[in-house]
This record gives C-alpha cells, structure tokens and sequence, in this order.
C-alpha cells in the first residue's frame, strides 16, 4: 500500500466589487439616527419581507457603499458577521452603519436584534471596523436607532 495521495487543485482567485448602480445623496457626512434612518428609508420603508443592509463609511462618516446582506421573510432575516464585514472590507471601510426592516411597520427590537447587535459590534472591533449604530425602519417614516436606545 502507497502512502502518495494524489495531489489537490488550489484555485487562485482575486476578489472584485462591482458597482450595481449609484444614488445621489444630499448629506455628505452622517452625523445623526435621523440622517442616517433617512438613507435607510429609501431602500427598506415599503419592502414587504425583512432585508438587511448595510452602509459603509470612510472615516468621515460619508457614505461610500451600500450592500444588500440578506432578503428574508415577512418576520425573519438570517446574517451573519461575516456577510456584514465582507462588503466592508471591500469597501476599505472605517465604519458602518447595519439597517433592517420590519414589515409589520413596528419599530420595537427583537431580542434576535439585540443580540445579532452585540456579536457584529464584537467582531467590528476585533477587525478595526466600527459599527456606530444599528436602525430598524419601520413605516410612516418611523425607526429605532439601537444606539439611542443604548442596545448597541
């Protein structure tokens, strides 16, 4: 019997963003909940099933690129760390900004939220990318800024 294994393919691979598309936007800095809620509003007020975006800044709070992480339910949305920081990291990100909606139009976070909150805030910091707040939009132009309500 031969100890020789037959050798492995290794794929070399180079990693690219590709811009979709652009949106004008009048605030060049985000510096407030509300600035912040009112980019979030344009993608998530009126989608009928829970999505999660997020919203990178360089380090003077503008925006530079907005990426859908995930499309869920009508009451659910899976992500993870790593989804999150992908986009960030291929924008050269300082910070971000994570959104979600709730389609019931309620603003109130879940326990699900909160801790989702905590853990992407966690390993923000072990990588050197802020998360300075977490929104949730809700309809008639109402949100929940996680970081006001001291969750974040």
């Amino acid at each position: 019997m031969s100890n020789k294994s037959a050798a492995k393919r290794i794929q070399i691979v180079s990693l690219k963003m590709v811009r979709e598309s652009s949106i004008l936007y009048n605030v060049r800095k985000i510096s407030s909940p509300k600035e912040a809620a009112g980019l979030g509003q344009r993608f998530l007020e009126d989608i009928d099933r829970e999505q999660v975006i997020v919203c990178c800044l360089d380090n003077k709070n503008a925006p530079i690129s907005i990426n859908v992480v995930s499309m869920g339910t009508l009451n659910a949305s899976l992500i993870h760390p790593r989804e999150i920081f992908k986009t960030a990291i291929l924008s050269n990100s300082a910070s971000i900004i994570l959104f979600h909606n709730h389609p019931s139009g309620q603003t109130q976070a879940s326990t699900e939220d909160i801790n989702i909150t905590k853990r992407i805030k966690e390993a923000g910091v072990l990588m050197g990318i802020e998360l300075i707040d977490h929104i949730i939009i809700g309809s008639e132009g109402r949100f929940l800024s996680l970081k006001e309500e001291g969750l974040l």
